[in-house]
This record gives structure tokens, C-alpha cells and sequence, in this order.
């Protein structure tokens, strides 16, 4: 006899779910029993492809577009994933972007987007999904291990503005509670992905502080999530989980 799929007829939101780690945990999810939506910023032919997936899988999807430096896009796509599917047990926030540069070279726009995306985005899609939340939930952010230990210069705002989600993953913990809801950060290392190839003129410098020697794949990242969001993670929270090849051992 086939076990019962751990999210059966659950259903996540992922931010950012048209491409590498985003879309991973998308059909992760999707594998075991949950209906996704999920966002994507501009490839549509991208989200078509995730949706295929999903439904090849036997389950709902839904994509729209969103950006999520825009606080209202990011409140709307809660809102129509539960007009949609008339539940929301499962928020991933996922949608980043890979700036970097020196220090000395951010501007006032720089800053304001990348906080916009990577912490303002979550924090206030947060809000929106625990009003859905009343008997449980899961929330989880993706963030970086390098919130952990900076090894290499040219990454202070990225880092600065992923290291909130620690922040707000400890006092949403206790916030939501209450409400059964749990509240974690998954922080990935080097993963093999559009934004940071393992083949790229940077991966051997990235691979120097990795004790398995080598990238991770982005369903590494999405297992985590998947243990986060179905029944092993339901007295996990409020905490922040690496999984970057051994770059913090």
C-alpha cells in the first residue's frame, strides 16, 4: 500500500518559484501532496515550465507575476493564492537577487532594493499569510550562510540584508506561536544555480571553504524546506538551518 504524501492537499506559496532553488522547492513540494503557487518577476516560458511540473506531479498550480520589491505585489500574491485555492498552509519566502559589490560603491538605491526584496518582502508576507494561518502554518525564508561567516569582501549589503531574516525569524517564532505556526530560516551555501554557477570564473574560490569540496544542488536546499514544512519540522522553530557543504563547519 502507497503512504499518504506528507502534504497531501496542502497548499504553499513560494516567492521566486520560476527558476533554481525557487523551483525546486516548488515541485518538492508539489511531490509530496501540496497545491503551489508561486511568483516569478519576468519568464513566463520559466513559470509555464514549473506549472507543467507541478501538474504532471497530480497537483494545482498557480503563477503569477509579482515583484517582489513591491510590498503590494507581495501582500496580493497571499491574498489570490487563498482566493484561489481558499487555504494557505505553506509560505516560502524565496525571491532574492545576487547583488554584490564594494562596500565603498552601494548606493541609497542599491540598499533600498535589496532590503526591499530580501527583508521587507518577507516580513510583510508574513503578516499576510498568518492572518490565513489561524490553525497552524508554516513559514520559511531562504537566507544565506554567509549571515554565519563572510569569507570574502564585496558582499556587504547582500549579506546585511539577508542576516534580517534571522532577526525576524527568532521574534515571528514567538510572535506566531500561539497560533501553531513555526517560523524558519533555511541559509544555503554555494549552490549550483543560474545566479551562481558551479562552473563560474568564482566557484573554485567559493569551493577553497567548503568541506565536501563541492557546490550543493538546489534540491538540497528544497529537502530542507520540505523537512521544515511537513511533519518532522513541527517543533522546529525560530531557527536558522545551513545547509552549505560544510563552508560554516
Amino acid at each position: 500500500m502507497r503512504s499518504r504524501p506528507e502534504l497531501l492537499d496542502q497548499v504553499a506559496l513560494v516567492t521566486g518559484g520560476s527558476r533554481g532553488i525557487g523551483a525546486a522547492i516548488a515541485v518538492v513540494l508539489a511531490r509530496s501532496g501540496a497545491n503551489v503557487a508561486f511568483t516569478f518577476a519576468s519568464n513566463g516560458a520559466r513559470a509555464e515550465a514549473v506549472s507543467k511540473q507541478i501538474t504532471q506531479l497530480g497537483r494545482k498550480a498557480l503563477a503569477f507575476q509579482a515583484d517582489s520589491a513591491d510590498p503590494d505585489a507581495v501582500t496580493a500574491a497571499v491574498e489570490r493564492t487563498v482566493e484561489h485555492f481558499g487555504r494557505l498552509d505553506i509560505l516560502v519566502n524565496n525571491a532574492g537577487v545576487g547583488d554584490g559589490g564594494a562596500f565603498a560603491d552601494v548606493s541609497r538605491a542599491d540598499f533600498d532594493r535589496l532590503f526591499a526584496i530580501h527583508a521587507r518582502a518577507p516580513f510583510f508576507a508574513a503578516q499576510a499569510a498568518a492572518r490565513h494561518m489561524l490553525n497552524g502554518g508554516r513559514i520559511i525564508s531562504i537566507g544565506t550562510n554567509l549571515s554565519t561567516r563572510v569569507a570574502e569582501p564585496g558582499l556587504a549589503l547582500y549579506v546585511s540584508s539577508k542576516s534580517a531574516l534571522i532577526g525576524m525569524t527568532r521574534a515571528l517564532a514567538r510572535e506566531l506561536g500561539p497560533q501553531g505556526i513555526t517560523v524558519n530560516t533555511v541559509d544555503p551555501g554555494s549552490t549550483d544555480t543560474e545566479m551562481n554557477p558551479a562552473d563560474s570564473p568564482y566557484a573554485s574560490e567559493q569551493l577553497k571553504h567548503n568541506a565536501l569540496g563541492r557546490f550543493g544542488a538546489a534540491e538540497d536546499v528544497a529537502a530542507a524546506v520540505l523537512h521544515l514544512a511537513g511533519p518532522g519540522g513541527r517543533s522546529i522553530t525560530g531557527s536558522s538551518i545551513l545547509v552549505d557543504s560544510g563552508f560554516n563547519a
